[in-house]
Parts: structure tokens; C-alpha cells; sequence
């Protein structure tokens, strides 16, 4: 018989932290803790910040607003996710982004399945630190490498306009 995984407990002051997209994400549950079922992230938004459109046919993405709003779009339409508020974005490759257009910093908690988005934000975070030094053309060759790694397609900024 299979021994079932351990309860885990993560308090606010653990997890790793990561600055990705202009904001602070703290990977919470990592893929690597649940055998790549799922990972849970909270995200720091600050104003102006989020994720350009893109997509993943390969996991489904949840968000649940824990403070401020942030302005979501997709293929489908756009929506203002204020506190509380919750969106679930499935299987299958919609594109869709959000950005925090408030002026107060949004704080979202994301959870994937299964995993491997987290493994996308160490991998980034990790290159970001040293990225710097490149000119834009190869930063931006290096990201569009890193998100096909991880099965994600991005699309310019104004894609969902």
C-alpha cells in the first residue's frame, strides 16, 4: 500500500520568493512537494504590473482575489476581479492576461494543475537576476525559450485590445 503524501503547513513568512512580471510571487506548495499535481503561488501586483496574453493548453490556472483588483482579458472577454473575487481559467490554450490597473498593490493566490508553473517562475527569476547585461533582443529570444520550455505560448501586449 502506498503511503499518502504529508500534511504540509506553510505559514506567511515561508515558500520562495520571486520577482516575476514587476511583481512578488511567493511559490506556497511547489510542484516538487506534491509530486507535480498542482502548486499553489501568491502573487504581488503591484499597480501597472501582471502578465502580458498568453496560454497553456497542458494545466488549468485558478486565481482567488485575497486584496485589490486586477483587470482580466481574454479571448472570451474581460473582467474586473476585485477582492474575493475568483476566476478559473481551464485546459486547453485560451489566451488571456491581467493587469493591475488600481493603484494600490493586488494580491492573488494562484493555484495550477498540475504543476509546473512554478518551475517556470524559479527558472525566470533565476535568468531575470542576471539578464541585465543582454540586450533586448536576446532577453526577449531567452524568455520566449523559457515559456515553450514550460508548454506557454506569449503574445504581444496589445493582443487582447
Amino acid at each position: 500500500m502506498k503511503t499518502p503524501n504529508p500534511i504540509i503547513t506553510v505559514n506567511e513568512t515561508e515558500g520562495q520568493k520571486l520577482n516575476i512580471a514587476g511583481g512578488n510571487y511567493r511559490i506556497i506548495i511547489s510542484g516538487k512537494q506534491t509530486d507535480g499535481e498542482y502548486a499553489v503561488i501568491e502573487m504581488s501586483v503591484p499597480p501597472g504590473a501582471g502578465p502580458n496574453p498568453h496560454s497553456h493548453a497542458d494545466f488549468a490556472e485558478t486565481f482567488y482575489v485575497l486584496e485589490g483588483e486586477v483587470s482580466f482579458k481574454s479571448e472570451l472577454g474581460s473582467y474586473v476581479a476585485k477582492k474575493n473575487s475568483f476566476i478559473n481559467i481551464p485546459k486547453g490554450g485560451i489566451v488571456h492576461g491581467f493587469k493591475n490597473r488600481s493603484n494600490e498593490t493586488a494580491k492573488l493566490l494562484c493555484t495550477v494543475t498540475p504543476a509546473g508553473l512554478d518551475d517556470l517562475f524559479e527558472e525566470m527569476a533565476e535568468y531575470m537576476e542576471t539578464a541585465s547585461l543582454e540586450n533586448e533582443s536576446n532577453k526577449k529570444e531567452k524568455i520566449n525559450t523559457l515559456f515553450k520550455k514550460y508548454g506557454q505560448t506569449i503574445f504581444p501586449e496589445n493582443y487582447l485590445d
